[in-house]
């Protein structure tokens, strides 16, 4: 009689003893990150580029780009820094041949070096919010430089550019880039004959040399590349509330307990004796993380070990029920879920000695059975 009492006491005071599942992602702004040091979110670039020229002395010329009365190849080269994940700056080299179009027939090639300096913005991240592990990244830019013809040092020009660079994810550190881009310079780069430059007002655009450039290649970003997201501060301090308020709840119950459970040994000697089978009410639960399947406190399977042992004595059938909050996930995942969870008690009960034949599983998926919302993240162990 007396051991009996003992145990029953012993199993319903480890049935009211809950573990909270705690969330193990801290949640974040979506806009905000840490700032980096200065040696942060360096990269290189380089790849190949196709010109198209259109230039101020031409007569009667196709406006095809890939004519080859306009275009030509050449290679690119560039080093720059991201200073926030929206943006950065460039210093950008391009080598090229350039072509003097000036007729259906006369198309002289000449070579040349661009230099200049672009401010990028990273739209991707400026409109949907920083991630690191985006596939494509949509950086529009404008820059301004200096175009040289390399055979004649004395003859440069301003160099104007805007384009938009789609930078496309391959790893951490690699990515392969497509730019496109157009570009102007405001004389007589090419050093044409027909080339009346000083005689034209500059703002006819017609009379400018320019061309459309497509350049593909790799980029390699140095050292550290991402950007720490800022915590969302309001949201910890909400759950940090919740988790308060569950663990006051969870006090308080185990104080009525407490109580209870000794009201009941004080009265044990005029008690009649107890039939075993009043333990088939007693239930017991496990709690999980949230999104996981794996036993958030191993102190919970105490409870269970109780279960277990009265089982295996009296040949019984155990009851596992999984559960998943309905707050979070949708209720195909969250039926899953608390599948999976189900099967983990199960699991544990037959390394406990129980007869997997004995174990008897269901899956409730999402509910909102219990208040904080997080202590629905378990599993229920019962006798049938």
């Amino acid at each position: 009689m007396k051991k009996l009492m003992i145990a029953l006491a012993f199993v319903g005071l480890a049935s009211t003893t809950t573990a909270m599942a705690q969330d193990t992602e801290v949640p974040t702004k979506k806009y905000s990150v840490a700032t980096n040091s200065f040696w942060a979110n360096w990269f290189v670039s380089a790849g190949v580029s196709g010109t198209a020229y259109y230039t101020s002395q031409e007569h009667g010329v196709s406006n095809n780009p890939f004519s080859d009365k306009r275009g030509t190849i050449g290679f690119t080269v560039a080093v720059g820094k991201w200073f926030t994940p929206g943006i950065g700056l460039r210093t950008k080299f391009d080598a090229i041949k350039g072509k003097q179009v000036n007729s259906e027939t006369s198309h002289p090639l000449y070579t040349a070096l661009n230099v200049h300096e672009d401010v990028m913005f990273n739209l991707s991240n400026m409109f949907c919010g920083y991630n690191e592990k985006r596939v494509w990244n949509f950086i529009p830019y404008v820059g301004i430089g200096v175009s040289t013809k390399l055979n004649n040092g004395k003859n440069a020009d301003i160099y104007y550019t805007a384009g938009l660079l789609n930078n496309f994810r391959v790893s951490k550190h690699v990515q392969i880039f497509a730019d496109l881009s157009v570009g102007a310079t405001e004389g007589s780069l090419d050093q044409a004959a027909n080339d009346n430059w000083a005689g034209y007002k500059k703002n006819k655009m017609k009379h400018w040399d320019k061309d459309l450039r497509l350049d593909v290649g790799v980029t390699y970003n140095l050292g550290k590349c991402t950007w720490d997201k800022v915590p969302d501060v309001d949201a910890l301090m909400a759950m940090n509330k919740e988790q308060m308020d569950a663990l006051n709840q969870s006090l308080k119950e185990q104080q009525d307990e407490n109580a209870r459970l000794r009201d009941m040994l004080a009265n044990a000697k005029n008690q009649p004796v107890v039939n075993s089978k009043e333990f088939v009410g007693t239930t017991s639960s496990v709690f999980f993380n949230i999104n996981s399947a794996k036993v958030a406190s191993r102190k919970d399977l105490v409870n269970v070990k109780e279960v277990a042992e009265y089982a295996k004595a009296n040949n019984s059938k155990i009851v596992v029920t999984g559960y998943a909050d309905s707050k979070t996930g949708s209720a195909e995942y969250n039926q899953k879920l608390s599948q999976k969870r189900a099967e983990t008690v199960a699991n544990e009960l037959v390394k406990m000695g129980v007869n997997r034949d004995n174990i008897i599983t269901e899956a409730k998926g999402g509910v909102m059975n219990l208040e904080p919302f997080s202590y629905n993240r378990r599993a229920t162990v019962k006798i049938q």
